[in-house]
């Protein structure tokens, strides 16, 4: 079984910025894609940002240029810097992991954006 945990959620005004961080345990695989998505009310979940164990990512258009992803492998921890936030970033954001066809979720950490 693989268990995430998500950190560093909270209410921040237009313009800032937060950092995400996603530790996770139990049976990891060397090779693992983990990530982000998120889901607002009445919205379906979306992806924010992927990186591979290797070193590959992927952005939603909606985020590129403000959101980065980045890892550490020796850790099993996986972190989303977001800059320049936006109130259309309001959303729940979860943690995930995908390795040999199955997918685990974190519980979620929520980000407002307001002012």
């Amino acid at each position: 079984q693989v268990q995430l945990v998500e950190s560093g959620g909270g209410l921040v005004q237009p313009g800032g910025s937060l950092r995400l961080s996603c530790a996770a345990s139990g049976t990891i695989f060397s090779d693992n894609i983990m990530g982000w998505y998120r889901q607002a009310p009445g919205k379906e979940r979306e992806l924010v940002a992927t990186m591979s164990t290797g070193g590959t990512t992927n952005y939603a258009d909606s985020v590129k240029g403000r959101f980065s992803i980045s890892r550490d492998n020796t850790k099993n921890t996986v972190y989303l810097q977001m800059n320049s936030l936006k109130p259309e970033d309001t959303a729940r954001y979860y943690c995930n992991v995908t390795m040999y066809g199955s997918r685990w979720w974190g519980p979620g950490t929520q980000v407002t954006v307001s002012s």
